[in-house]
């Protein structure tokens, strides 16, 4: 359970951070509200998680899908370039999460 609740907490990471685009410097209520919303219920279940996985382990995944997701939604849906090298260290990021959660022992 505690693995589910991470990889939740990790696309929640992706929609606060993309999010934050869209709050223009926290000045735009909606997007500032969803964002923070966003933020605070990431941290929690990544919390919750950490109660039974590695510190070490589950705050890597949980950056690890975050900063992938965030550049993969950026490439996919707002345009940001899609250069090969910027797949390939997305790819890189994706292979370090697979190689964190297969060697936490849990």
């Amino acid at each position: 359970m505690a693995w589910v609740l991470l990889v939740v907490a990790g696309l929640l990471e992706v929609g606060w951070s993309v999010g934050m685009k869209y709050t223009d410097g926290f000045t735009r209520l909606v997007p500032s509200l969803l964002t923070g919303s966003g933020i605070v219920a990431s941290m929690v279940l990544l919390s919750y998680a950490t109660r039974s996985l590695p510190i070490g382990t589950a705050y890597g995944v949980w950056v690890g899908i975050g900063a992938a997701g965030a550049a993969v939604v950026g490439m996919v849906l707002l345009g940001e370039p899609a250069t090969a090298a910027r797949i390939f260290f997305v790819g890189l990021l994706l292979v370090a999460v697979v190689g964190l959660k297969a060697t936490s022992g849990h």
